[in-house]
């Protein structure tokens, strides 16, 4: 049995949004850490703060409504680095609205950042 933390950690933020709650608990990992600044500096939540509870770390996150959709692309596809406008078309509905999270050899960051240094990369997800 696999499990995707960030697959139900970005399905379970989005499934709080839908029903209008401000928290959400979610596992605590590097990744899940990493999006969670991400998407802080992108504006799609207010903060977060890491807890820990029986041994387990967990994310708390104070949502503000600003999330329409997010989640996890599979398989991460590899973008060179003049490909962008290709997969962006794929995964967000229009021009400065969303943005996507992918891996390069630089860490983990937005699509605009990663364009901006001229790099490519594995996607790994999408926030709008």
């Amino acid at each position: 049995m696999s499990v995707d933390n960030l697959s139900n950690s970005l399905n379970s933020i989005k499934v709080h949004e839908m029903v209008g709650k401000k928290k959400c608990r979610i596992i605590s990992t590097k990744i899940t850490k990493k999006m969670m600044e991400i998407f802080q500096k992108e504006g799609y939540v207010l903060n977060y703060s890491e807890k820990e509870e029986e041994g387990k770390k967990y994310l708390e996150i104070a949502l503000d409504g600003r999330i329409n959709n997010c989640g996890v692309i599979k398989p991460n596809f590899p973008v060179k680095k003049s490909e962008w406008s290709k997969f962006e078309q794929r995964f967000i509905p229009a021009i400065g609205v969303g943005v996507m999270i992918v891996s390069t050899p630089s860490g983990i960051m937005t699509n605009i950042e990663a364009q901006k240094l001229k790099i490519g990369g594995r996607l790994m997800a999408y926030v709008y």
